[in-house]
C-alpha cells in the first residue's frame, strides 16, 4: 500500500495517524538517533496519541540493547501509560570508530560479526519479546523496526557489508517469525520491518554515494509514518520501503 508523500523541500503536511485508535500510547526506541528523534516529533505533531514515550541511552529510563533488563523496564514503563498502539524500534548499527562495513571476506572478524548481530538483531528481538505481549488484543497496533534493503537476500547484487547485511537479514526473519505468533494473540496487530531509504544521518553519511536520493530525517519520518498509517492487518509480517512498496526477502 503506497502512501502519498510530499517531495523533498516541500512544505511538510503532518501525518495524522488517524488509522490508530485515539488516546493510545506511541513509543520510539532509539530516539537519540536522527530518524528516531524525527519520528518522535512527527508522532507528537499528529496529536493522535495520549502519550509519546521515547527511549535512548540518555533517557530515564535509559535503554541499552546489550542489557535486556533495560529493555524490559522500558517496555513496562511505556505500558504503564496506556495501551501501546504504535511502537517503533529506530535503533541500528552500521559503523563506529571500532568497525565499519566489510568490503571482502578477508575483513570478517568474529567479534565484529557478533557485535553487529547483538545490536541489529538480538537487541531488537528482545524489544519484541517485551513489547509484543503488551500490545492490545484488538484494534490496530503496530510494532515496526527499521531494517534495510541491504538485508534483503534476493536484492543482494553488490556483495560486501557482510555483518550489516547478515544482521539485518536475521532481523527480518525475527520479525516474520514474531508476526506469526502475534496474529494468534492480536489479529488486528502488525509486526513489520521498514526500510527508510538513505537518510542524512551520522549512520549513513560516509556511505551516501553521489547521485543517491537522500532524505532528511524529518522527511524520512513522515514517509515511514505515512506507510504505517495506511497498512492494515493483512500486511502483518511484511517488509516495506519508505514508499510503502514490499521489499523482497
Amino acid at each position: 500500500m503506497t502512501g502519498q508523500f510530499e517531495p523533498e523541500g516541500a512544505t511538510a503536511a503532518r501525518v495524522d495517524l488517524g488509522s490508530f485508535p485515539q488516546a493510545g500510547v506511541a513509543v520510539v526506541f532509539g530516539a537519540g538517533g536522527g530518524i528516531g528523534g524525527a519520528l518522535v516529533e512527527a508522532i507528537k505533531a499528529a496529536e493522535n496519541f495520549k502519550h509519546v514515550v521515547s527511549f535512548s541511552r540518555s533517557t530515564l529510563p535509559a535503554i541499552d540493547l546489550l542489557d535486556e533488563g533495560s529493555l524490559a523496564r522500558a517496555a513496562a514503563f511505556a505500558a504503564d501509560r496506556g495501551e501501546l498502539r504504535l511502537v517503533i524500534d529506530a535503533t541500528g548499527f552500521l559503523h563506529d570508530e571500532r568497525q565499519g562495513p566489510e568490503k571482502s571476506w578477508r575483513q570478517l572478524d568474529a567479534v565484529n560479526l557478533a557485535r553487529a548481530f547483538a545490536l541489529n538483531a538480538i537487541g531488537p528481538a528482545l524489544i519484541m519479546k517485551h513489547v509484543l505481549p503488551r500490545l492490545p488484543r484488538s484494534g490496530k497496533a503496530v510494532f515496526a523496526t527499521l531494517s534495510a534493503r541491504v538485508g534483503s537476500i534476493d536484492d543482494n547484487r553488490l556483495g560486501g557489508w557482510y555483518s550489516y547485511r547478515a544482521s539485518k537479514a536475521a532481523l527480518n526473519q525475527l520479525v516474520r517469525t514474531a508476526a506469526v505468533e502475534l496474529t494468534r494473540r492480536s489479529p488486528d496487530a502488525l509486526c513489520i520491518a521498514l526500510h527508510p531509504g538513505t537518510v542524512a544521518t551520522a549512520l549513513s553519511a560516509p556511505f551516501a554515494a553521489a547521485g543517491l536520493e537522500v532524505h532528511s530525517p524529518a522527511a524520512a519520518a513522515r514517509h515511514l509514518l505515512a506507510v504505517v498509517d495506511q497498512l492494515t492487518a493483512d500486511a502483518n509480517g511484511g517488509f516495506f520501503d519508505w514508499c510503502g512498496q514490499p521489499v523482497p526477502w
